[in-house]
């Protein structure tokens, strides 16, 4: 039995059941394989990955949005989904990013124990070092299965992080554009 099957069968002991009752026979195995497919963020490297597709940007000065990205994590507070949309937007410089590799960038990113702010943070970050954009903004609209199903149970609650610098943070329009486009405004 591996390390994380044996890690599963103790958090079914910890429940108060029992991994070897006939219903849990074989459950550590496949939730050891679920959360090594759900955690998997944390062997690739989105930074590289994003670098991979780059052009140049042949004149397009306009503002580059990619949104309503589906997002699927696992907070690092209690360790629940959290599952929502993210928006990224950019300025290029002299370059435009491969629109799938940002997706699959996020993906990555997701794939790990995640706080929405950092990760929102994290997002900007990467697109900044690869592509030196004049601007980026991100903005992340999820909801929290530890404010929906325990604690609190705010189950209409959703919470909204925004990122944003150079151009889109120093003007005005810019951000208000990038937050109508992404459905924030207002």
């Amino acid at each position: 039995m591996s390390i994380r099957s044996r890690a599963m069968a103790a958090l079914i002991r910890a429940t108060g059941d029992d991994p070897a009752r006939l219903g849990l026979t074989g459950t550590p195995e496949r939730a050891a394989r679920a959360h090594a497919e759900l955690f998997d963020g944390y062997d690739i490297n989105p930074q590289a990955l994003l670098a991979k597709a780059m052009e140049p940007a042949d004149g397009y000065a306009g503002l580059v949005l990619v949104r309503g990205i589906r997002l699927y994590s696992h907070c690092e507070h209690h360790m629940l989904p959290m599952e929502g949309l993210v928006h990224v937007g950019y300025l290029p410089d002299s370059h435009l990013l491969g629109l799938s590799k940002v997706a699959r960038a996020i993906e990555v990113l997701t794939r790990q124990l995640q706080g929405q702010e950092r990760l929102t943070r994290e997002i900007a970050d990467i697109i900044e070092k690869v592509a030196h954009p004049k601007g980026v903004a991100v903005a992340v609209v999820a909801r929290h299965h530890c404010i929906t199903e325990r604690g609190v149970r705010q189950t209409d609650s959703d919470t909204v992080t925004v990122v944003t610098r150079g151009t889109l943070d120093s003007n005005p329009g810019l951000r208000r554009d990038f937050l109508g486009l992404c459905g924030l405004a207002g």
